[in-house]
């Protein structure tokens, strides 16, 4: 068994007796932070307001192709704390990761960059959101898991005739 190491990264195909490919290959090539802000308006006067902040935590899942085995799969997470007093923080962030995906049907790909991409993804981003939170002088913020597969099929129900090759609505590109 290949460690997953050569899965993830190595992408040519291989073939097996008869010389035929052994089947649908996909993986993240690489993650990075293409942007990442944090704002702290109103430090140092919010760090003495004792009021619990309303969260506001929004995220979308953007794709863009790289080439025809390569796709950039965005995730933006944006995260606003509120009081009466005003807002505490602002955290926005653009996660990325390379998708490597070769011998799919054209249903599978928008799968795997939509519900399967974000979900390697995201626990990634939260380590991120919380230390900058953290950093931003506040207690961590720990988003809950989402449920990115549940979250697809939610979208296409909701899309219906929609062809797999577009976005999904609420999806950037």
């Amino acid at each position: 068994m290949a460690d997953e190491g050569d899965v993830l990264t190595d992408l040519n195909p291989q073939t097996n007796g008869n010389g035929a490919d052994n089947g649908p290959v996909a993986g993240i090539i690489s993650q990075y932070v293409k942007d990442l802000s944090v704002e702290n308006p109103k430090a140092p006067e919010s760090f003495q307001w004792t009021e619990q902040p309303e969260l506001d935590v929004q995220f979308n899942i953007g794709a863009r192709a790289v080439n025809d085995e390569i796709t950039e799969v965005e995730l933006k997470v944006s995260c606003t704390a509120r009081t009466q007093n005003g807002t505490s923080y602002v955290i926005e962030l653009s996660y990325c990761g390379l998708v490597g995906m070769r011998n799919m049907p054209d249903e599978q790909k928008h799968a795997f960059v939509y519900a399967e991409a974000p979900r390697f993804l995201f626990p990634f981003a939260r380590a991120i959101i919380a230390n900058a939170v953290r950093d931003a002088g506040f207690a961590p913020l720990v988003l809950d898991p989402i449920d990115f597969q549940g979250l697809y099929l939610q979208q296409l129900q909701s899309q219906g005739a929609q062809s797999f090759g577009e976005p999904a609505a609420g999806e950037a590109n």
